[in-house]
């Protein structure tokens, strides 16, 4: 009997031990993926500033409160500095192709030039000669370009009128207007001054299409124009790379971030086998894309955690490249839009400056009491960095109710671990104290 009761105290004792135990996981906190941990995000950004995106695709996507990027051509813009090329006098340099061969001691000068010499055709022979060496057709360039000054010299040059989305003399929009769109939520960003091919542009002219277009951006709008930009064409050249990173944090034609998968418009790789934490998976809307083909992306985001959908649009109704109409913008924006509770549809620069944060920034929690404290520690700017990041925070099981700074309240929610909620802290508060 003796024994029995013996026996009946210890587990009484393991037992009261054993419940006394804290849940090693209340308390915890961590940075998820994607604000509101939401399964992926969206951004929809527009090329060369078309006048349609502003006056019909705008308006349908500010009806469904949706955000989108505008990538500008800042030179066609009343009171921005002009396209220009910028090095020795051009009749000089035009004689000199009478004499000498476009070789690699004179061609970027050349490939720059050329597209200020007065015609649109001169302004195409650039683009084509950009197209060729960025495909690694040097030589092929190089007999273009001889091709078109040669046509230059003898007076043959013509004003064809096909390069629509330079010289659009429709793309009347003002600073004072693009100023309030970037207030309504948009992000209005640089595609350079004149939208050269950057690849074949030596280092001044380069230079220039890259500061002379942020420098008018940041003057008529503000920092936070100044964040992302858009390289024409698309363009990954290494050596235009390495100077557009010199003078924007972020580009959208590259992001070199070892944890970012990038598949760009042009690449059929499957983004759901990427193993990286992130993937930007970008994907031009053409005019031969249906619906269901745009739908598809969407549910291909749905269907994994790491996937950033960047769609790239040129054209809308009769203006610009790959033109999509109202009617299909109206419809694949409200299907957009119904998935907005699963996925996160924001700004270039917003989900950039989002998830760049969460990958340089620590999270330290811990339970003291009757209070859970965050404190966030990062190596970013947040000045700069200063989207808001969602904390995941698990609470004890005993809480029925919890608030941010004992003011917020904060819906609880569980999953297989516990109980936990969601605060949104940035980088310039750095912590935060949940209660209950």
């Amino acid at each position: 009997m003796k024994n029995l009761s013996k026996w009946i105290y210890l587990i009484g004792i393991a037992s009261t031990f054993s419940c006394s135990q804290p849940d090693p996981i209340v308390g915890t906190s961590e940075i998820t993926k994607w604000p509101e941990d939401k399964k992926g995000a969206i951004s929809v950004t527009y090329d060369d500033g078309i006048i349609n995106q502003f006056t019909i695709a705008k308006p349908i996507m500010d009806s469904l409160n949706l955000p989108a990027t505008f990538y500008i051509i800042t030179g066609k813009v009343p009171g921005s500095g002009k396209g220009k090329f910028i090095g020795r006098d051009p009749q000089e340099i035009i004689a000199e192709t009478r004499e000498f061969k476009t070789d690699s001691s004179n061609f970027f000068e050349r490939a720059s030039l050329i597209a200020f010499t007065g015609t649109t055709e001169a302004e195409d022979y650039h683009a084509r000669v950009g197209s060729m060496f960025e495909s690694g057709r040097v030589e092929e360039a190089y007999e273009l370009l001889d091709e078109g000054y040669e046509k230059l010299r003898n007076g043959k040059m013509v004003n064809t009128g096909e390069v629509i989305f330079h010289n659009n003399e429709e793309d009347t929009t003002t600073w004072e207007q693009y100023k309030s769109y970037a207030a309504q939520g948009h992000e209005i960003a640089s595609h350079t001054v004149t939208h050269p091919r950057l690849a074949v542009l030596d280092e001044v002219n380069m230079l220039y299409e890259l500061e002379q277009s942020k420098a008018d951006l940041q003057k008529f709008i503000g920092e936070e124009s100044i964040f992302s930009a858009e390289g024409p064409y698309g363009t990954e050249n290494e050596r235009v790379m390495e100077y557009a990173y010199e003078i924007y944090p972020a580009l959208r034609n590259r992001m070199p971030e070892s944890w970012l998968e990038e598949i760009n418009r042009g690449s059929d790789v499957v983004p759901g086998e990427s193993q990286k934490e992130y993937v930007q998976w970008q994907r031009g809307i053409l005019t031969r894309h249906s619906f269901e083909d745009m739908k598809s992306w969407i549910d291909t985001t749905l269907n994994h955690d790491n996937i950033w959908l960047v769609l790239v649009i040129h054209g809308v109704e009769n203006l610009g490249w790959e033109p999509k109409t109202k009617e299909q913008l109206e419809e694949y924006f409200s299907f957009m839009k119904s998935k907005e509770n699963e996925l996160w549809i924001e700004t270039f620069r917003d989900v950039t400056k989002y998830i760049r944060a969460r990958k340089n920034t620590e999270v330290e929690s811990s339970m003291e009491k009757d209070q859970i404290n965050i404190v966030l520690n990062s190596t970013l700017d947040p000045e700069i960095y200063s989207v808001p990041l969602t904390i995941k925070t698990y609470i004890p099981n005993e809480w029925n109710q919890a608030f941010a700074n004992g003011q917020e309240s904060l819906p609880i929610q569980e999953d297989s671990k516990g109980k936990y909620v969601l605060s949104h802290i940035s980088l310039g508060e750095s912590s935060a104290i949940i209660t209950h």
